[in-house]
């Protein structure tokens, strides 16, 4: 397969123009660090924003940065730490659980709206973004809230960009929120429930006054990989809470006595905090170097131990939690079990799951995304049709 990088936004959309007259399908990407993701369709070349990068412009006073898209997150993270501020979105570096090389880019970011622990309470990364600059299908290089594309008049093309994966447009600039760094923060870990306890707990805990900016479960399969073992040894249900020295310990203090009335409760300090949630966002227990199926599944937080109960008793299945439940990360030992997961999901009310990593045999036959209703796969293809009119981008991971 051939390569494309290019350096300009003019260059890109020459490229996508050439491709478009000829109906050849391009593999859109970032740094490519989510290889394998979706389900294969061959395509003629790969075009990659990654030779479109740097910072453009932050002002740390304004809270608010531009880059191009193919800047690595390593970079955007430097610049934003020297400011004091972050991404409170958390994104996930998903290298070592697909098993690929290369660098995380900030539109790739964006494209897959990937959003770690603090989503539950800070929202996604779509809503961090503020505006981008992209070039469509017919190599026209669009910029949101300026130029409004003919036809798709009223839509939020901010948002429609972030999570497309690249099936509208090759993004090549974003302009996104950067909300001060906390100064520090601290982690509450109880030791001992069952996933069912545990949902209950995390419940009770977000019922509290303490601005909890992290909750998760690890039962007892994975709790033993993180923080290389050094966590009270049992199953784990861990809550973090961030900001000022002296108000998170407080906080911290509060909580730890609060949940102990429940279980066993220790802390953790900001260091081995810090590490853990990492640890968490980026899935350790199951970048395991195999390529068993792996799903990423959001579900209301108090189904996520439904589910998993519902599926042990059909296949293998292991499993932790984040969001307060919400988000259930999944490791099947064999199969990837499709139908019999979604069917779980909307028996327990709905939800989507994500088959992030699995074989290419696999891939063949199980979709990586939720279908979608009727009413939505409707309007989805029609605003495929207005951005893409040929077709040709990334077309192994439609939505």
């Amino acid at each position: 397969m051939s390569e494309f990088h290019p350096t300009t936004e003019a260059e890109a959309a020459a490229i996508i123009r050439d491709h478009t007259s000829r109906g050849a399908a391009l593999a859109i990407v970032g740094g490519n660090t989510r290889s394998g993701f979706g389900n294969a369709v061959a395509a003629e070349a790969l075009l990659s924003s990654r030779s479109l990068a740097g910072i453009v412009a932050y002002n740390p006073g304004e809270m608010v940065m531009t880059a191009r898209a193919g800047t690595p997150v390593a970079e955007i993270e430097a610049a934003l730490a020297e400011g004091g501020q972050m991404m409170t979105f958390e994104p996930m570096d998903h290298r070592a659980l697909m098993a690929t090389e290369g660098e995380p880019t900030i539109g790739g970011v964006f494209a897959a709206n990937i959003s770690g622990p603090r989503r539950f309470v800070s929202g996604a990364a779509r809503d961090s973004l503020l505006g981008v600059r992209f070039v469509n299908g017919r190599g026209e290089i669009v910029k949101a809230g300026g130029r409004v594309m003919k036809n798709v008049t009223g839509l939020d093309l901010v948002k429609l960009m972030a999570g497309s994966h690249g099936t509208l447009g090759l993004l090549t600039e974003v302009t996104f929120r950067v909300p001060p760094r906390p100064k520090t923060e601290e982690t509450i870990v109880v030791s001992g429930f069952n996933d069912a306890e545990a949902a209950r707990a995390m419940a009770a805990a977000m019922a509290l006054p303490l601005e909890i900016s992290g909750a998760a479960h690890l039962p007892l399969s994975v709790a033993w990989s993180f923080l290389d073992g050094k966590l009270p040894r049992g199953e784990a249900t861990v809550l973090r809470i961030e900001g000022l020295a002296s108000s998170v310990s407080v906080r911290a203090e509060k909580l730890a006595v609060a949940m102990s009335r429940l279980g066993s409760a220790t802390r953790l300090a900001e260091d081995d905090s810090h590490r853990l949630w990492r640890e968490i966002r980026d899935v350790k227990p199951y970048a395991d170097g195999t390529r068993r199926p792996v799903w990423r599944v959001s579900v209301a937080p108090g189904t996520g131990h439904q589910l998993v109960a519902a599926l042990r008793l059909e296949t293998g299945v292991d499993a932790y939690y984040d969001w307060q439940g919400g988000l259930v990360w999944m490791r099947m030992e064999a199969e990837p079990e499709g139908d019999v997961l979604r069917r779980y999901i909307h028996a327990l009310g709905g939800g989507h799951a994500t088959l992030l990593r699995a074989t290419p045999a696999h891939r063949a036959t199980t979709p990586a995304f939720q279908p979608q209703p009727e009413a939505v796969a409707l309007l989805s293809a029609h605003v495929k049709e207005k951005f893409d009119p040929a077709g040709i981008f990334n077309p192994g991971k439609m939505a």
